[in-house]
Formats: structure tokens, sequence, C-alpha cells
């Protein structure tokens, strides 16, 4: 009897890593043949590669002011987008910015999927008084609004960058955690699982290699529709003066110097604000285009 657990348990075993690629091939597919997930891709990408890029794209010192130069309206010559209210040069520093608003907007993301993941997964899996501990902490995290929580956090921390990159992730590791630990609930009483269980195999074990590559695909899927919300929330934590100082360009702060001019130069004052609203919409579209793909039944 045992010897045929065993048999089933290495049959189902080596069936999963098969089924697995031929799963995230037909991803890819679908994802190539969706143009709204594919335009989204391609405006991600080149805001991307311009903020790496930037020394070698911006056209002007994003840091050199011109009092003579201020307020020039998009359309100036040698200032495609304009100047800012102290002369220096908008598209310089909107590409500059997307350095600092896209690691405020991934990195935080990426921390809580790995920290809330993990402890969801252990929850999950494990049931009981872990699970019961863990997720009554989680649940503290997510009594409160993100954007209340996110202020509370920095505003103790203090301003920075750093800070703000802390007090985002404490943000999102609940919501991680929540997920995570709802579809590991639903994934360990799988046949499969209860195989793996039946040979023996350690605990830390099966959560890596069975439970973990069955629940990534929502955990993928809800983390990149945290992007957009992490990189309105750091922006906002800009705005208020508990992000990044001065003279750093980051579009929040932009927003934050440029309201006062807003009736002298409108276009001016709205730029940081349009690549805020589209590099987030490019995000939650993408979001929706991943979990179309992702819906097998779809």
């Amino acid at each position: 009897m045992s010897q045929s657990i065993a048999i089933s348990a290495g049959a189902a075993t080596s069936a999963q890593p098969a089924r697995r690629l031929t799963y995230w091939a037909g991803v890819r597919r679908r994802l190539r043949h969706d143009p709204t997930t594919v335009i989204c891709c391609v405006i991600l990408l080149v805001i991307l590669l311009a903020a790496i890029f930037a020394p070698l794209v911006a056209p002007h010192d994003p840091f050199r002011t011109s009092m003579i130069r201020r307020l020039l309206p998009p359309g100036s010559p040698n200032f495609l987008l304009g100047t800012d209210e102290l002369g220096r040069d908008m598209l310089s520093r909107l590409i500059y910015g997307g350095r600092i608003s896209l690691v405020m907007g991934l990195m935080p993301v990426g921390l809580a999927t790995l920290i809330g993941g993990a402890l969801g997964i252990l929850a999950g899996y494990l049931g009981g008084g872990w699970n019961m501990l863990i997720m009554r902490v989680m649940d503290v995290f997510y009594a409160f609004p993100s954007v209340l929580l996110a202020v509370a956090i920095s505003g103790a921390l203090g301003a920075g960058p750093g800070n703000g990159l802390i007090a985002l992730t404490l943000v999102f590791i609940a919501p991680m955690a929540r997920v995570s630990e709802s579809v590991t609930t639903q994934v360990r009483n799988e046949d499969f699982v209860e195989a793996a269980r039946a040979t023996g195999a350690a605990a830390w074990r099966i959560m890596l290699e069975h439970i973990l590559p069955n629940v990534l695909g929502p955990i993928l899927i809800y983390s990149s529709s945290l992007i957009s919300v992490s990189i309105v929330l750091a922006s906002g934590l800009s705005f208020l003066g508990l992000g990044v100082a001065p003279p750093n360009p980051e579009w929040g702060l932009m927003l934050n110097t440029l309201r006062q001019a807003i009736y002298i130069a409108p276009i001016n004052a709205v730029l940081p604000g349009v690549m805020i609203f589209t590099t987030s919409m490019c995000f939650n579209l993408m979001s929706d285009g991943l979990r179309s793909a992702m819906d097998v039944k779809s």
C-alpha cells in the first residue's frame, strides 16, 4: 500500500512541472495577443528605459535653475515641455523623476510580496494556532486605510525616501498575506499535496515545491495591481513633504512645488500628474490583462 502511494506521489510530482510549463506558455501566448496589455507594456518599458538611461536621454541638467526662464510654456525653444517655477527643464525633471517614482512603486510591492506571501503561505498551510496568530496580527494593519497608515508610519519615522519605502512596505504586507493565505488554504488539501505529505516530505519542501507554484499566479496578479497604488501613495507622501526632499525630482514633489503656478502655467503644473496617471493606469491595465491571461476558464 505504501509503495503504491509513493508511486502515485512520484507520478503527481513529475506531472506537476510539465503542467506548469504548459500553463505559463499559454499565459505568455495570451498576453502577446492582448493589444491593451502590449501597449501598456510598451509605454511602461519606454518610461523605465528613459529613467534608467536618464543621463543619456535628458536634454538638460534637471537641477540647473534660471530665474529668467521661469515657467516657460511647452514648445519653447530648447525646452520641449517648458520649465518649472525655478526655470528647470520639465522634460529632464520628469525623466529623472521616473527613477524615484518607479523605485517607490516597485520595491515596496516586491518586498511586501516576499514577506506577506511567505507569511500567508505559512499561515494557510499550517492552519490552527499559527494561522490565528499570523492573520490576527495582519488584521491589525489591515484595519487601517492604506493612505492613513502610510502617512502615520512615515510621520513617525520621519521624512525621506527610505522611511517612505519602509512605510509602504508595511502597508502592503497585510493584504498580500491575506491573499496568499486564502489561496493556500484552497490548495493545501489537493491530492498532489496529500500525496507529497504521505511520502513524508518536510513541510517546508511541500510549501516550496508544491504549494508555491500553484498559488504564485493569484499572488502575482494581486501584487501587480498594487504597483499603481504604491506609485500614487509614494507621490502623495512626497506631496505632503513626507517623502523625497527638494531639489530631487520626483513626480509627487513636483506637483507640490508647481501647485502655486497652476493659474499661471496650468499645463506645466499638471505634467507630473499626467505622468503619475499614465504610469498607474498602465500598471492597472497590465494587471487586468495578466488576470485574464492567467484565468484558465476564460
